[in-house]
């Protein structure tokens, strides 16, 4: 695993310092196991835990070369503006898609921050967010039933919370309580936004309050894909 890693770190750090670039081809399986003196395999699956980073792709009979990384979103963490619109201000071919509104079973920590009940239902309405096709981010959105006595019925069919919340009302947002992690993705978020399990995920978790009244509206978390984006905090 060591002579895998010495050949992983290599390449790593002679794509970031510019000796390759984006689509520039990569040594072959068989120079890069004379290069370390390791064994063919080794090398191979040097490249393979690459390809799973998103560094390099292959092609058959013709080797491995480096990705394309031009797509680096920049990403304000902050309130007051909703993710679709900083996206399509930023001119970028831009898609949100809901996949689900459902009830959340009781939890008492999301109930306190949306001060509401035990008889009050929690919706958690999630939309999987797409970049020229390509899903970037994951997004979770935890609501009160009380506050949006409709949400069970319209909830499939929201894309923007933050449209959502506007044609109730609700117009001027301050985020609070914002906390960011690093995690790694399950399967299911995998599939949902098409990565390997070595792409690392930046989470946030926050809550969202109208600035004029003060009332809670939602706790959420996002999982922002690690090799799509830049973040300014």
């Amino acid at each position: 695993m060591s002579e895998e890693m010495d050949i992983v770190d290599y390449l790593v750090a002679s794509i970031q310092s510019g000796e390759y670039v984006s689509g520039d081809k990569l040594p072959s399986e068989h120079e890069l196991a004379e290069q370390f003196k390791v064994p063919r395999m080794t090398a191979r699956k040097a490249y393979e835990r690459l390809q799973e980073l998103g560094l390099i792709y292959s092609m058959q009979g013709k080797g491995s070369f480096v990705r394309d990384r031009k797509l680096r979103i920049p990403l304000a963490l902050s309130g007051g503006k909703s993710f679709s619109k900083k996206m399509i201000e930023l001119g970028f071919n831009y898609e949100s898609m809901n996949i689900f509104c459902e009830p959340v079973e009781s939890n008492h920590k999301i109930e306190a921050t949306l001060g509401i009940g035990d008889g009050d239902r929690v919706f958690k309405i999630g939309r999987l967010r797409k970049i020229d096709g390509c899903p970037v981010a994951l997004h979770i959105s935890y609501v009160a039933e009380s506050l949006f006595p409709n949400i069970e019925h319209v909830g499939r069919e929201i894309s923007s919370m933050f449209e959502f919340y506007e044609r109730h009302g609700y117009t001027d947002f301050q985020l609070s309580e914002c906390i960011l992690s690093i995690t790694y993705p399950i399967k299911y978020e995998r599939e949902l936004l098409a990565c390997s399990s070595l792409i690392p995920l930046l989470v946030l978790n926050s809550e969202c309050r109208d600035k004029e009244t003060g009332r809670m509206i939602e706790c959420s978390r996002i999982m922002y894909r690690g090799d799509m984006f830049t973040y300014e905090l």
